[in-house]
């Protein structure tokens, strides 16, 4: 796939992968719609992607609130024309410290599915429609190793992404009559503050910039052609260095 003049949504975007990927994107001279709760971080993204060239508009919202999507989409195909890859991957662990299920409160849980499990859903069912007319189109979804391994005190954020997964395989599924690729992919361990929040002593040395994960990203959605919908992936398989 040529990323040049794509119309690319991100959710997430203000900070960590989600920021590194608006702008390994743009560097690509996709037309980045950056999506995020926070108004100055987003602000930021905007006024870099501008300084180096690109070609990018923010939309200040929340993934996790229902009655926002169909505004985000429409008001993203008003900035950058139809969108031709949904990036689904603003997430949260839900309290911290992390707790164990014993401990949390369904409304912990509510939270956190809300945010990674039902807004994506939603987004991409808002964002398929116009994709189906097209009959293409790309839905890219962050997961991560904590939906196939069950990690003490992750069981809110680990049960929406194992969840988030399979809603990625049965989307896949439902659409194989169409030339709209929709897969996940595992980044692995980022020096992010949502990991920083999760693990606070963890040794920073040892895990991955979400610059080279972007870098990998985008390597798949180069390389999408190539990649059967319905595919879990992981960023650091050697393809996509």
């Amino acid at each position: 796939m040529n990323l040049k003049g794509k119309s690319v949504l991100i959710t997430g975007a203000s900070q960590g992968l989600g920021r590194a990927l608006a702008l390994e994107l743009a560097r690509e001279k996709a037309k980045i719609v950056a999506i995020a709760r926070k108004s100055e971080p987003l602000t930021n993204l905007m006024a870099q992607i501008k300084s180096e060239g690109g070609s990018s508009f923010a939309i200040l919202a929340d993934v996790s609130n229902k009655f926002a999507i169909y505004a985000i989409t429409a008001q993203a195909a008003q900035l950058a024309g139809p969108i031709d890859i949904l990036i689904n991957n603003a997430s949260t662990l839900g309290p911290t410290p992390l707790r164990g299920l014993m401990d949390s409160d369904c409304e912990d849980l509510a939270q956190v599915f809300e945010t990674n499990f039902f807004g994506p859903f939603r987004l991409s069912k808002a964002l398929l429609g116009p994709m189906l007319i097209k009959d293409k189109g790309v839905i890219l979804n962050i997961s991560s190793d904590a939906a196939t391994s069950p990690y003490e005190n992750w069981g809110a954020y680990g049960s929406s992404k194992l969840a988030f997964d399979h809603l990625t395989r049965i989307w896949a599924v439902e659409l194989h009559s169409t030339q709209i690729k929709i897969l996940s992919v595992d980044p692995g361990e980022m020096d992010t503050q949502m990991h920083a929040d999760a693990i606070p002593d963890a040794n920073r040395a040892l895990l991955a910039r979400p610059s080279d994960i972007a870098h990998r990203l985008k390597n798949i959605l180069l390389k999408i052609d190539e990649i059967a919908s319905g595919s879990r992936l992981f960023a650091n398989d050697e393809r996509f260095a």
